[in-house]
């Protein structure tokens, strides 16, 4: 994939750019899915990667592997290693540039994974709670784009 990538945390502490995207993958592993919180960790190579607002913390959750994450708001960034940097897909600000091609360490897939799309949908309209709780939800997220300053002025959330 080539063209400029921009992404970064939830709050907006920490962002980056990379020249170019890598092959995009699945990871399966169990330190994978405690650095998400998930069934998984979405993961694609980062070439040409710059930090264009704040740095991210790191942990080393191995011998051979340090997780970055923003440390104001907790978001898994990166999965760093002797060969590379990979970024969380989740992170980039256009994740659908970044479709996995392959799922790697099956070991350690949850049983349930390959039947989550057969789960039903709660469609809006089924659940006046659900919708009622959506409908008062503020969005104090970081918005899928570069900002000379975040949060604006007078806005809560976030840090810079």
């Amino acid at each position: 994939m080539s063209g400029a990538i921009t992404g970064g945390c939830q709050c907006g502490a920490v962002r980056f750019r990379a020249e170019g995207l890598g092959r995009a993958s699945i990871c399966h592993c169990r330190m994978c899915q405690k650095a998400f919180g998930g069934f998984y960790g979405p993961l694609v190579t980062a070439h040409g990667l710059a930090w264009t607002r704040g740095r991210p913390a790191r942990f080393a959750s191995s011998n051979l592997v340090s997780r970055g994450f923003c440390a104001a708001c907790g978001t898994p960034l990166t999965y760093e290693y002797e060969g590379g940097t990979e970024l969380a897909i989740g992170a980039l600000d256009d994740p659908e540039r970044a479709a996995p091609v392959i799922q790697v360490n099956p070991a350690d897939r949850l049983s349930f994974f390959d039947r989550l799309h057969a789960l039903p949908w709660r469609q809006p309209g089924e659940s006046a709670a659900a919708d009622a709780f959506m409908a008062a939800v503020e969005n104090r997220q970081h918005p899928d784009h570069d900002t000379d300053d975040w949060p604006p002025a007078g806005q809560g959330g976030g840090a810079a």
